[in-house]
């Protein structure tokens, strides 16, 4: 039996021979310094916000050298697959507006010439290749079971050993004859294609991480699965034949990744393939009792990109929240150019932080209320009703009914040298204007330091008979509201209460607030002027004599 016979044997459903992918992914025409990267998300749970950090460091990287990020699913992990795990990780590009050059629009449709772009769409191409290291003597067929692997496990650490399947360990099945081999397949017993390493742990390999420098390793010795069982390959070995069709230059991925480079780096090496350079992100970190710790899946809601959607998070200020991650100059350039689009942000390398950033929701929310504010109260509107249209349905009527009144009130203090920062979501929007539309108001006034009935009905129906005029500017009516404090024995003027409170019943803020809660509910609201002029004479008028009775 020749070797090609013998690997015809192993893999007899391969289509086409190594060559013909060879051909087919031809290498891809772009100027030399063009970045192409890609990010690789496996549909076995929620997309985390580790992917969506890499997915717009990878695109940043690739778009600004004139080259190309593709999206590749990586779901060679079938038993951990979930239900709709592709159309999450989907979901998640489409909202987030990642702008993939090359990905799968859904499970048909892809856009690119290097798909498919789902890999277990591919599992020719991979047969194809393990196909060939079988014929060069690279790889071979194991028939070890559970039980035997087990067993190894234990004896090896009973003697101290490394555990894993390599050296003396893999001896007995590197030396089976073809014959033997044959034996055992057509008696039906599965088995598994692994790499005949031929690593040594006692050298050493160097490879030159693009954020965390030169880095030193032990060479692979492990003889791992490139092909389970059924066929489908492995991530490690999937990733460097597609990471090398496809022309990645540049792998930009988390750190918790590192102790697989010793592989990837003979996988390459095997396959006669130049690797790509690797980018090891540091991994998104949280506070914990003192310590730090990767964010997590199980712990944090915050891990799922979802959780930014439902609670209202803008995308814009995710995503300018993890920029400020990913480089440490982004903050800065940021607060010089408001006005800039993010895209023309630089993403390097060497701004990268090589221990891991601290996720911050005080400061995400920050950036969101900052990012809310310099937006016209139309556009917030608009992102407004978009996102409860999907995560608050019930209040739609509201925000079509009270359309005018919803954005006039958003446009209170918005175009100003310093804006009003109230809200840094979507979900806190309403509930916090609701006094200004509709048949709402309050059952429990913040009446604050008043709370004489008399003294807030006298002020209430002086204001209102003696001092309101609807076409009053904003400094006429605040000089009546002097004025109305002077003669009511309150101190129009806040120095003078401060030297002698004891001369005045309270002071200006005191009665501008008995007003604001009459009409609101609340204590502290935008300009009361600005409310003033959007409800109406007859609302007004309403309000108070509400308080009244």
């Amino acid at each position: 039996m020749t070797r090609e016979e013998y690997a015809n044997m192993l893999l007899p459903k391969v289509m086409h021979d190594r060559a013909y992918y060879e051909e087919k992914y031809k290498k891809r025409n772009l100027p030399n310094d063009a970045m192409v990267t890609r990010i690789g998300p496996s549909p076995t749970g929620f997309v985390h916000i580790g992917t969506l950090y890499q997915a717009i460091v990878a695109n940043r990287l690739a778009k600004q050298s004139g080259g190309v990020c593709f999206l590749r699913v990586e779901d060679t992990d079938q038993k951990r697959l979930v239900e709709n795990g592709i159309e999450q990780i989907l979901d998640a590009v489409k909202n987030y507006q990642i702008p993939f050059d090359e990905y799968p629009i859904d499970m048909e449709r892809e856009v690119g010439e290097y798909g498919p772009y789902i890999q277990s769409k591919r599992v020719d191409i991979y047969q194809a290749f393990v196909k060939d290291l079988i014929i060069k003597d690279l790889a071979y067929p194991s028939f070890l079971t559970d039980e035997e692997k087990e067993e190894i496990t234990e004896k090896q650490k009973k003697r101290k050993q490394r555990i894993g399947y390599y050296g003396i360990w893999a001896s007995a099945e590197r030396s089976l004859t073809m014959d033997e081999v044959k034996e055992k397949v057509e008696a039906g017993i599965p088995y598994v294609i692994r790499l005949k390493s031929k690593g040594s742990f006692d050298n050493k390999i160097i490879v030159e991480d693009c954020i965390k420098g030169k880095l030193e390793f032990p060479e692979n010795d492990m003889d791992h699965v490139l092909l389970k069982s059924d066929g489908i390959p492995t991530y490690h070995f999937a990733h460097a034949v597609d990471d090398t069709l496809m022309g990645t230059t540049h792998v930009t991925r988390g750190d918790e990744w590192l102790s697989s480079l010793p592989l990837h780096m003979e996988l390459f090496h095997v396959l006669g393939f130049e690797p790509p350079k690797y980018a090891h992100l540091a991994t998104i970190q949280k506070e914990e009792d003192g310590k730090r710790r990767k964010i997590s899946k199980r712990k944090d809601p915050e891990a799922n990109v979802k959780f930014y959607s439902e609670q209202g998070i803008p995308v814009e200020a995710v995503k300018i929240y993890l920029l400020t991650l990913a480089n440490s100059n982004f903050e800065e350039w940021f607060l010089a150019n408001p006005d800039k689009d993010i895209e023309e942000f630089k993403v390097t390398f060497d701004a990268m932080s090589t221990s891991g950033a601290l996720f911050d929701m005080e400061k995400l929310l920050n950036i969101s209320r900052n990012y809310l504010s310099r937006i016209t109260a139309e556009h917030f509107y608009k992102e407004l009703y978009d996102w409860a249209s999907v995560y608050d349905k019930s209040s739609l009527s509201d925000l079509e009914n009270y359309k005018d009144i919803i954005i006039a009130t958003l446009n209170i203090e918005r175009n100003t040298e310093k804006p009003r920062k109230d809200y840094g979501m979507y979900s806190e929007v309403l509930p916090n204007i609701a006094y200004m539309y509709g048949d709402f108001f309050p059952e429990n006034y913040e009446w604050q330091k008043i709370t004489d009935k008399n003294e807030i009905k006298e002020i209430l129906n002086t204001y209102i008979e003696n001092y309101y005029d609807e076409d009053d500017t904003e400094e006429v009516w605040f000089n009546k509201m002097k004025s109305m404090c002077d003669s009511l024995g309150y101190a129009s003027n806040m120095k003078e209460y401060k030297k002698n409170p004891e001369n005045y019943k309270g002071n200006v803020v005191d009665v501008s607030t008995v007003i604001r809660v009459a009409l609101t509910g609340k204590s502290r609201t935008p300009n009361l002027y600005d409310i003033m002029k959007i409800l109406g004479v007859d609302e007004i008028k309403s309000r108070i004599q509400k308080v009244e009775e």
